[in-house]
């Protein structure tokens, strides 16, 4: 149940009473719901634009603002710059661009509109999907054109429902090209590093992970390989500092904001919102362990990230079992800025979801499991040690129907079961074909393994002859290449992440070969995507659906544009740039005086 949208759950929300009260007392001045005065602590500066968080969004949004001649501030809570966006592989899902035109994608604005509102349905207002569609290209544009970035296609990487009015299967997702990190200089340092390391001497692509999975088994999979060694080496020869995925995206948006003279403190984090006569002009700041004011003549954007580390929150409003354990969301991730945000009454939307994908509780973080799951000669089963759905299936889909029959079946946590066959053709997140896995993944209780199937159910805990009924099964649909219980590969996104050689179904191979193997499988997520609410001019909104003047949200901290589902890939990042664009537009359009 979506509570996001129950006043009453909106814990330490103050009444609209409160808020105007706190905001016209005395001076005029007051920090809206803590009752300190504003005109009591030190100013720290003043410009156009204060934007909370150096994320994608509100690097986007300083970055143009900045452009439009606006004066300008980040403030980041992190001692790193980039946040969750500096850690991911970066895929960017905007439909029209230029990249991908360029490179012959029979893309058009009807067929995107179509499938937008075919993938989101009613749980976005169609003014917010086609603000994205309208002003995503033009980004996208204009951020190649004020920073060091440029973009390759994701090529084949389909939308996730290509079959649904307007999908591609061939793709529209875009990823950032190599950047060279000298570029930043010192600031190179202060880079949120990756959530995976790229193998050392190698540049590697998002697009290039599918087929190195496959190096050992496919002629294609050692050519890519032999090319990101390749890069790798040339870029050693130059003296380069190659960044790709999230490293380059970050990277390149903040060589843009040092070449616009646009400062980003660092250690800053947001305390609350200035309000003054009704309208936010400011923020409270801690800079070198010191309350501080910044002022914004126009208005403050919110891009500060979700909650996936707020313990409480996720508590609060979203189903169990959760915790902030499973997620590879940047640490900072709090909900500071949603929580500012909704004292001053925005509200909020989508609380209870989240970028979901399933994780394997690996000792130190959780892996985030992409194409282990959909390789041929692996099935999932639940607690029961039967199969409950399309392993191949969108990663937010395959947590919900996890969450969806919990209750009464229990899908948490689920197991990742295969065979030696598999484990001698695939890469395993880092592990190469054949190689032990570390020790830890064992006494963690995250993998299993054992020589019989019956062993290896006494392991996790599963009844035996279910796992061996369910294995056989699968076996059997695996040899005739057609899942009819669960329909994996008929879609042409499930084919995305397979081994090619495998025929007839891509998709599918029987488990035959020992010794077994199991891993445990949570619900993970990039990163929640609940939170202010806002109208196509990135604007929050309050609960009657007027505007909180002054306020913008974009990223993660904003209620995704995506609803409840997922476009593509990218689809967290492509719609955060493009409202934090939005966002300083609009900022740069407002009249002054």
């Amino acid at each position: 149940m979506n509570t996001s949208a129950d006043p009453a759950r909106h814990v330490g929300l103050p009444s609209r009473r409160a808020v105007l009260g706190a905001a016209t007392a005395g001076a005029g001045l007051a920090v809206a719901g803590r009752g300190a005065r504003a005109a009591d602590l030190p100013l720290l500066g003043t410009y156009d634009v204060v934007v909370i968080g150096s994320g994608a969004a509100g690097m986007t949004a300083a970055l143009t603002a900045a452009k439009r001649q606006l004066t300008c501030v980040v403030v980041e809570k992190a001692p790193t710059f980039g946040g969750s966006a500096a850690r991911s592989g970066a895929g960017i899902w905007i439909p029209n661009n230029s990249v991908i035109l360029a490179a012959g994608v029979p893309d058009t604005p009807a067929k995107a509109a179509a499938y937008l509102a075919a993938v989101v349905g009613a749980d976005v207002p169609a003014e917010r999907q086609a603000a994205f569609l309208a002003h995503g290209p033009a980004m996208l544009s204009f951020v190649m054109a004020n920073s060091p970035l440029r973009f390759r296609w994701m090529e084949g990487y389909s939308d996730y429902y290509p079959e649904l009015p307007g999908g591609l299967p061939g793709g529209r997702s875009v990823e950032p090209d190599q950047l060279d990190g000298n570029l930043l200089g010192a600031e190179l340092a202060r880079l949120n590093p990756p959530y995976l390391e790229v193998p050392a001497g190698m540049v590697v692509f998002s697009a290039d992970y599918k087929w190195l999975a496959l190096a050992a088994v496919s002629l294609k999979g050692a050519a890519v390989a032999t090319e990101c060694l390749a890069r790798g080496t040339k870029a050693a020869l130059l003296g380069q500092q190659p960044l790709t995925m999230g490293q380059s995206l970050a990277a390149g948006l903040r060589a843009g904001l040092l070449a616009a003279q646009v400062p980003v403190w660092l250690d800053t984090p947001l305390t609350d919102l200035l309000v003054e006569g009704g309208v936010v002009t400011g923020a409270v700041v801690t800079r070198g362990g010191v309350p501080g004011l910044v002022r914004a003549r126009r208005g403050v954007v919110v891009g500060s990230g979700g909650f996936e580390h707020n313990a409480a929150m996720r508590a609060q409003y979203q189903r169990q079992p959760i915790g902030t354990e499973w997620t590879v969301g940047a640490k900072e991730n709090t909900g500071d800025g949603i929580r500012a945000g909704q004292r001053v009454g925005g509200a909020l939307a989508l609380m209870d979801d989240a970028w979901w994908g399933p994780a394997i509780p690996l000792p130190g973080e959780p892996y985030f499991c992409l194409a282990e799951r959909t390789l041929p000669g692996g099935l999932l089963v639940n607690q029961a040690g039967a199969r409950f759905v399309n392993e191949a299936a969108p990663y937010s889909d395959v947590v919900h129907t996890m969450y969806d029959r919990n209750p009464t079946a229990p899908d948490i946590p689920a197991w990742l079961v295969v065979d030696q066959n598999y484990r001698n053709r695939y890469l395993f997140r880092d592990v190469a074909p054949t190689f032990a896995f570390p020790a830890d993944w064992y006494s963690s209780g995250a993998a299993h393994k054992a020589w019989t199937l019956d062993a290896l159910a006494a392991s996790i805990g599963v009844p035996a002859a279910a796992l061996r009924a369910s294995v056989d099964r699968f076996n059997t649909l695996a040899l005739r290449g057609k899942d009819t219980d669960f329909k994996r590969g008929d879609s042409a996104y499930d084919h995305y992440y397979t081994d090619p050689s495998v025929l007839p179904n891509s998709c599918l191979a029987p488990l035959w070969l020992p010794p077994y193997h199991a891993f445990r499988i949570v619900p993970g997520d990039l990163g929640t995507k609940g939170g202010l609410r806002t109208d196509a001019r990135a604007r929050v909104l309050r609960a009657d659906g007027s505007v909180v003047p002054g306020l913008y949200a974009a990223g993660n901290a904003s209620a995704a544009v995506m609803g409840h589902s997922y476009a593509g890939a990218g689809s967290t990042i492509g719609p955060a740039m493009t409202f934090g664009y939005i966002a300083a537009l609009d900022l740069a359009a407002a009249p002054t005086g």
